[in-house]
Order: C-alpha cells, then sequence, then structure tokens
C-alpha cells in the first residue's frame, strides 16, 4: 500500500510534518468499535430470548421457533447484506465532509429495500412450506409455518433499519444503533411476556405471540434509527427528508456491485456451518450435541470480531474520503490487532477453563469429555475467525468485496469441508477431524485476506467521486 506518512525512531509523521497520534487514532477505533459490537450482541442475544421465552410451552414450541429462526435467517441476513455497500460509500463522503452525498446514497439503499423486500417475502413464503413439508413433526410444522408467516411481516422494518445503521455508522453515529438494539431487546422481552401467555389483558398467542413480538421490535428498531437520522440532519442544516433524491440507477448499481458480493459470502459462510452441523448430525448424538456447544461457544465470541470488521470498514472509508491513505492503512492494521487480541483472550478461556463452560450447557459427562477437546481446536479456529472478519470489513472499506467471497467460497467449500469430511468420516476422527477442517480453512481464508490487505490499492487523495465509483464498478 501507499503511504504518505513517514517514520523515525518509532514516531509517525504525516505528510505535512505533523506528528501522528497514534493513541487518538486507536481510541476513535475503538469508539467505534465498541458500540457495534454490544450491537452485534444484542441482535444474537434477541434471538436466545426467543426460545427461552417459549420453552414453558414444550419442545415443539421450542422446535418451532429455532426451526422458523433457521429458515427466517438466512434470506433475511441476504437481505440485509445487499446494503453493505453503503459502509463503503457513505463512509468515504462523509469523510470528504460531503454530506448531501451521504444521503443520496441512503436514499438508493432504500429504494433497494423496496425493491427486494416483496421478493424475500415471496421466498419465505415458499421455504417455510418446503422446509416443513416431510419429515418434520406436524405439530411442529404447523407452529413452524404460523411462526414464520408472522415474522415475515418484520421484513421490511428489519432491511429499513439495516440501511439506516448503515448509514448512521459510516457517519461514526453508533451509540444510537447500541442503544436500539438494547433496548429493542427489552422491547421484545416485553412483549414475549405479554403476547406469548395472555398478560395484561392480551390474547395468549403462543408462538406466534413470540414472532408478533419480534415483528413490533422490529419496527421500533427502524424508528428509532429513522428519528436519530433525521434529528442529527436537522440540527446540522441538511434536512433528510426534505429533497429527497429519486432512483439513480448508477449509484443503485455501484451499491449491488458492492452489496451482491458481500451477501453472498455470508449465506457461503452460513451454508458452511450448516453442512459441518448435518455432517455432525450423522456422527453419535454426543457428538451432535457437542457441536453445537462448541459453535454456540464460537458465534457468540465472534460478534465482537463481526463488530471490529464494521469499524473498520467505516474508519478506512473515513480515511480514504479524507484523502488520507496512510491513515486508512493504520485503521485497518489497528482493527486487525484489535480483532486477533480479543479473540486471543477468548482462545485462552476455552485452553484454561474449557469445563465450566461446557457445564453451562450441559452436565453430561460424555458430552462434557469430548467438548473439552473440541474447544482445544475452537481455541485455534477463535483467532483466525476473528482475523479473517476484521480483514474483510477492510477490504469493504476499500471498495473490494468480490475477492473475499471468492476467497471464502474456497476456503470452506473447496479445502475445508472437503477436508473435514475426509478426517471425519474416512479416518474416523469423528467432530475433531470435523472442527480441523473448519480450523485450517479459516487459517487459509485469513491468510489471503490479509495479503489482500496488505497488498491493497488504496483510492489516491483527491479522487472524484465519479471516479470511485468507476473503480468500484470496474
Amino acid at each position: 500500500m501507499r503511504s504518505d506518512d513517514t517514520q523515525s525512531e518509532g514516531l509517525v509523521f504525516d505528510q505535512n510534518g505533523g506528528l501522528v497520534d497514534l493513541g487518538a487514532e486507536l481510541r476513535a477505533l475503538l469508539g467505534l468499535a465498541i458500540p457495534v459490537a454490544l450491537s452485534e450482541i444484542g441482535w444474537m442475544t434477541m434471538s436466545i430470548v426467543d426460545v427461552i421465552m417459549v420453552g414453558r410451552l414444550g419442545a415443539a414450541a421450542i422446535g418451532a421457533v429455532g426451526l422458523g429462526n433457521a429458515i427466517y435467517y438466512a434470506p433475511a441476513v441476504f437481505g440485509i447484506g445487499l446494503l453493505l455497500g453503503l459502509d463503503t460509500m457513505v463512509s468515504r463522503a462523509w469523510g470528504a465532509r460531503d454530506f448531501t452525498q451521504c444521503h443520496r446514497w441512503l436514499a438508493q439503499a432504500m429504494y433497494i429495500v423496496l425493491a427486494f423486500t416483496p421478493v424475500l417475502m415471496l421466498f419465505m413464503v415458499i421455504a417455510r412450506l418446503l422446509f416443513t413439508a416431510h419429515g418434520v413433526d406436524s405439530l411442529v410444522a404447523v407452529y413452524t409455518r404460523s411462526y414464520v408467516g408472522i415474522l415475515n411481516w418484520g421484513t421490511f422494518p428489519l432491511l429499513v433499519y439495516g440501511g439506516f445503521r448503515r448509514y448512521l455508522q459510516g457517519e461514526g453515529l453508533v451509540r444510537p444503533v447500541t442503544f436500539a438494539l438494547i433496548s429493542a431487546n427489552l422491547v421484545n422481552l416485553a412483549g414475549n411476556w405479554l403476547f406469548i401467555y395472555g398478560k395484561l389483558g392480551m390474547p395468549a398467542m403462543g408462538v406466534n405471540g413470540s414472532a408478533l413480538s419480534t415483528v413490533v421490535s422490529r419496527i421500533y428498531m427502524a424508528a428509532v434509527l429513522m428519528y436519530v437520522a433525521w434529528r442529527h440532519e436537522r440540527g446540522r442544516g441538511h434536512r433528510l427528508f426534505a429533497h429527497w433524491p429519486g432512483p439513480d440507477w448508477g449509484r443503485i448499481r455501484v451499491l449491488m456491485n458492492l452489496g451482491i458480493p458481500a451477501a453472498s459470502q455470508i449465506i457461503l459462510e452460513m451454508a458452511a456451518f450448516g453442512a459441518v452441523t448435518i455432517m455432525a448430525s450423522h456422527l453419535d448424538p454426543v457428538a451432535l450435541a457437542t457441536h453445537e456447544i462448541a459453535l454456540s461457544c464460537a458465534a457468540y465470541t465472534f460478534m465482537v470480531p463481526l463488530g471490529i470488521s464494521a469499524a473498520a470498514a467505516v474508519a478506512v472509508g473515513h480515511a480514504i474520503g479524507a484523502g488520507n491513505l496512510a491513515r486508512a492503512t493504520r485503521a485497518g492494521w489497528m482493527a486487525v490487532g484489535l480483532g486477533i487480541g480479543f479473540m486471543s483472550l477468548t482462545a485462552a478461556a476455552f485452553l484454561l477453563v474449557p469445563r465450566p463452560i461446557i457445564e453451562i450447557y450441559s452436565r453430561d459427562p460424555q458430552i462434557i469429555s469430548m467438548g473439552v477437546r473440541i474447544l482445544m481446536l475452537v481455541a485455534a479456529f477463535q483467532i483466525f475467525d476473528g482475523c479473517q472478519t476484521v480483514a474483510t470489513g477492510a477490504l469493504r472499506g476499500l471498495g473490494e468485496t468480490r475477492f473475499p467471497m471468492l476467497t471464502n467460497f474456497a476456503g470452506y467449500w473447496l479445502f475445508g469441508l472437503p477436508l473435514g469430511a475426509i478426517l471425519c468420516f474416512h479416518f474416523k476422527w469423528g467432530l475433531q477431524g470435523l472442527w480441523l477442517g473448519l480450523t485450517v480453512a479459516l487459517i487459509a481464508i485469513a491468510s489471503l485476506l490479509l495479503r489482500r490487505w496488505r497488498g491493497g490499492r488504496l483510492h489516491a487523495p483527491g479522487k472524484p467521486e465519479s471516479a470511485m465509483k468507476q473503480d468500484v464498478t470496474a
């Protein structure tokens, strides 16, 4: 990468000879990363609360909520992933202090939301029938169909929330996002209590009540972020909705060129872990249960580097928009360091106290014994998983989303999953073989993404937006 700064005796100077305050840059990055990481944890907590709240209704209700979320989650995440291009374009415009351009990018994202919401909702209608047609308990199937049917009405506010979240993050406003998700968890909790069990005069809706509560919480999240954006822009004298632009097909194409690969990468990764779960289901019940526990541990800790990844995209975009290529480079490497540092701590916990962690989920001696061994692999898995997701965010700040998608596909589907299957079933390594395949895949993915970041092409200072758009579409 090019650098506009120089180093002398451990000190870093900018192109004008001024001393760079690395501590201030790190604090600014943490100021972005911590609230976003908390938001990601809040997002995961919401689905966990749903499962807990329906627990009193029996196994069929728990199964329906779990299956319903599995059906709904992947297409919904793909829809949100289509908006990830806002990380790149809004942060660049904000870094250049061109607030009008920020508004225009948001508007085009909302047109994408309007176009894709009906498509996603129709997909959900078909998917809930397909995935409950055969081999699913009849009561679970009935509950799941009605649950997804209600949950589907929350698709539009969910995507609106996703767009406004990326817009606010792109401008460095991350605390409102954290507030929206934390308070939405309280709204969801109260809604579950009211609608599932029929409190305060409400009818007891059971599983459907949980879905309704989730829809209400998503409407709430979208409304909060829209209000925050409107109020913030009004205070700056740039009224958000006063001169709302019409569709701009060039900008929509730019966002789609960035968003489709980013969304596809997310789906590929989710599908890879789904494939491992399917393979684990062909082992004994102890192995499958252990796999689910290990996956739950890895998924929860993953929320922090996922937040750092979003912060990296924004920080890199801000620096590029301001024409400071060296700061963009430092922001990316600082973010990678934060991600590796956090995951090293969680890896140490998995190595040092694996038994108490497993016992949170199960007291079965067989699961504990196998889980202790698997968490040793998860510890190594953690570090490279954190590294690759943060590097993906930094590259997204550059406008690079295709390479991470292709690397993800090759790492998991051409290398890691086949290796895991061979080790598991041919060499009889069982669950350890599957997780070793995932770990080796992540080592390869992280290495390639870091190499790409190190040799990445940064946009030159002062480059006009039209040229940046051409770069993205190239």
